[in-house]
């Protein structure tokens, strides 16, 4: 992808753009002005779900063909194959780790401020009816099948469901035959480089519509669920909300640094797609114009390549700060005792059940349902206390995970050694010096 990034993104002086043409001003613009129609007039904010809904659609479209085109490029293009499976390999430990920590720091502060004791809620007061569809759903979630579900039944089929596990599986598999045939599928790679820029370009024309998609869906949270629901349960989300918080600048804070870079350049860097993540309550749809900025910024394409996708399956770090604490949540808020026992098996369900979360709608309840119908001792159907806040909640979890594998990229690269450290520390200094023609 060095060829495409150089391509769709070149060097222009911030001066030369207008603070309103900025995709970031637009998009925050459009955000606030979601947020106050939702709270102004809660029936139009409602009804401007589509708005985002069809952004949505329109970017997931094209998400499977660029995972598969860049992901083979990057593997074809490699020397050794054995390079893949270093970098495949680093990247799972790495995820292992980060998640687990993670988990781990939700569970010491919700054990910490237990903001759900004292709430003495009766089960018999929750309608169960209204999470019966996600406790179905998560009956079908466990290790065999989500191993299972990464083959496809068929090469189309990974594509038409938009399943990006799938879609990477058969792109390396792909990738390894291409590199495999030598150079009588030059002309095949050429023509995967060609289609790659055409995909971006579709992208790009798709992006000028992302801020009407996140006022849209700000619109429909805040008019549906309102402030309401964010005040009855606020010591939760605050407490929920400042953990996550804590682990991006002070964990992969940390991280950063040992890697020789600043966390908060990073997520200047990232800002636009940041935005786009708060508005659309999902990391999912900015993953083209995530990969495309990271490789601009001297992160291998390789690595790019394989890191970004399977982050987006296995480094769930906000998702697994949430899965704690909210369980242990659940249990204060009705009066279940968990021991310290209890909280150990947590974890190490928690560290089975996130994988694969982001490709489910409504994934933090189904795997939360998942998980709770696995220990067997927090009453599932106490998620029905969650449910209007989960879409608020599912913000700070997109943000967490989206920021936790651009650290992983940066880091996966450096270690490799194919991180351009001058590239980056210029990109990082000069964002603004970056603007992406797609």
């Amino acid at each position: 992808m060095t060829a495409i990034a150089n391509d769709s993104a070149v060097g222009m002086p911030s001066a030369t753009v207008p603070w309103f043409g900025r995709l970031y001003v637009q998009v925050l613009l459009g955000i606030a002005l979601g947020s106050l129609i939702g709270y102004l007039w809660p029936d139009v904010g409602t009804a401007l779900k589509p708005l985002g809904d069809a952004l949505i659609k329109m970017i997931k479209m094209a998400i499977a063909p660029i995972v598969f085109l860049t992901v083979v490029h990057g593997i074809a293009s490699l020397g050794d194959m054995r390079k893949a499976g270093r970098i495949g390999l680093k990247a799972l430990i790495y995820f292992e780790v980060t998640t687990t920590i993670a988990l781990i720091l939700g569970l010491i502060v919700i054990n910490l401020t237990q903001p759900g004791v004292g709430m003495h809620v009766a089960l018999a007061s929750l309608d169960a009816k209204l999470v019966a569809s996600y406790v179905a759903q998560s009956h079908d979630q466990s290790v065999v099948s989500f191993l299972m579900n990464i083959i496809p039944s068929t090469v189309g089929g990974a594509f038409t469901n938009g399943d990006t596990l799938q879609v990477l599986f058969f792109a390396v598999l792909f990738g390894i035959a291409l590199q495999r045939f030598g150079d009588r599928g030059k002309p095949v790679l050429d023509l995967i480089e060609q289609l790659s820029k055409i995909f971006f370009i579709l992208i790009g024309m798709i992006m000028q519509v992302a801020p009407i998609g996140a006022f849209g869906a700000i619109a429909f949270t805040i008019g549906k669920y309102g402030a309401g629901t964010i005040v009855s349960l606020s010591h939760f989300m605050l407490t929920f909300y400042v953990t996550c918080l804590l682990f991006v600048f002070v964990g992969l804070g940390i991280v950063a640094r040992l890697a020789g870079f600043s966390i908060l350049k990073l997520i200047r860097y990232l800002r636009e797609e940041l935005l786009l993540v708060l508005g659309l309550s999902g990391s999912e749809s900015v993953m083209p114009r995530f990969m495309v900025k990271m490789t601009v910024a001297g992160c291998s394409e390789s690595t790019v390549g394989l890191v970004v996708p399977t982050g987006y399956t296995f480094n769930l770090d906000g998702t697994c700060i949430y899965l704690t604490m909210a369980a242990v949540f659940l249990a204060q808020a009705t009066d279940t005792p968990l021991t310290i026992v209890h909280q150990i098996v947590l974890v190490a369900v928690c560290l089975l059940t996130s994988k694969g979360a982001a490709a489910i709608p409504g994934s933090g309840f189904i795997v939360l349902a998942a998980t709770l119908g696995t220990i067997g001792h927090v009453p599932v159907a106490s998620i029905a206390l969650l449910l209007g806040i989960d879409r608020f909640m599912s913000e700070a979890r997109a943000l967490t995970n989206f920021i936790g594998t651009a650290v992983a990229t940066v880091v996966i690269s450096k270690w490799e050694g194919e991180l351009d450290t001058q590239q980056f520390a210029h990109i990082l200094d000069n964002p603004d010096a970056v603007k992406l023609s797609f």
